[in-house]
């Protein structure tokens, strides 16, 4: 199934890419002969089980590692043929674990974001430090500007890390689990600001996620990952009534309703 999206604003083909890690002996593919699109202007949702290799799709796409087989194409050129600073200047990277940021404030981390332009020595100009500003307003973290990194919330944190990212100035963002760990209005919050960021900067963002019912509400498109039938994409409505929302997630004590996008849970066993 494929999307409806006009081809011409395409900016991510994945073509029979095979995902994992290579090991002494060989290599160990978690999911094979992917194939599937990203365009301009949208949010899509990647759902799958725990293991079936989300994480490692993201990172394959962010150029963090390899592909073992297949093809990615990034604004039609290869992910192989883009030097660091070029795949720097043209993703932008959220992922679930916090590093070590010592003593650093929110400002001095979102300017980080401005490493792809600045020189050996990471100095802000006039430019970068506007950028910096301008990125704190659109995410309307004010409030932290002078915060320590160390001191915020979960959703604090992913706010931030959000903010840093567009300091970075690219067309694509990637975010693993970005509502992972948050309460249910921040899980909102951080999907309705994905979502306002395709619409008025025209970003690509593409996340991994575990919250089906939101992302149904929310996304643009689905894609729906695993072992044995690869990927499924499609319009959230599109996955809902055909049923392969329901074929996908199965589990005894819970029934889908094709026409709420809700499940539906047994109280008895």
């Amino acid at each position: 199934m494929t999307s409806k999206t006009c081809s011409k604003n395409k900016t991510v083909e994945i073509r029979n890419l095979s995902i994992g890690y290579k090991t002494k002996s060989g290599y160990a593919p978690l999911i094979e002969n992917l194939c599937a699109d990203l365009f301009g202007g949208q949010l899509t949702c990647l759902l799958g089980a725990n293991g079936v290799g989300k994480s490692t799709l993201l990172r394959t796409l962010s150029g963090f590692q390899p592909q073992l087989a297949g093809e990615i194409r990034i604004f039609g050129k290869t992910i192989d043929s883009y030097s660091d600073k070029e795949l720097a200047r043209t993703i932008g990277v959220v992922l679930t674990e916090r590093p070590n940021t010592g003593d650093l404030s929110v400002t001095e981390l979102i300017g980080l974001g401005r490493s792809p332009y600045t020189g050996f020595w990471g100095r802000l100009n006039p430019i970068d430090e506007s950028v910096v500003k301008e990125v704190i307003s659109w995410i309307r973290i004010e409030e932290l500007a002078d915060r320590q990194v160390l001191t915020l919330s979960d959703g604090e944190w992913q706010k931030m890390m959000i903010a840093k990212t567009l300091a970075q100035e690219t067309p694509l963002i990637c975010l693993d689990e970005p509502t992972a760990f948050l309460d249910f209005p921040s899980k909102v919050e951080i999907m309705r600001l994905l979502l306002d960021l395709t619409r008025r900067k025209n970003k690509t963002i593409f996340l991994s996620t575990h919250d089906l019912e939101l992302a149904l509400q929310i996304a643009d498109t689905l894609w729906l990952m695993d072992r044995k039938n690869g990927m499924t994409v499609g319009t959230p409505d599109e996955l809902r009534l055909n049923g392969s929302i329901e074929n996908f997630f199965q589990c005894d004590g819970a029934t889908f309703d094709r026409e709420t996008g809700f499940f539906k849970i047994s109280k008895s066993l």
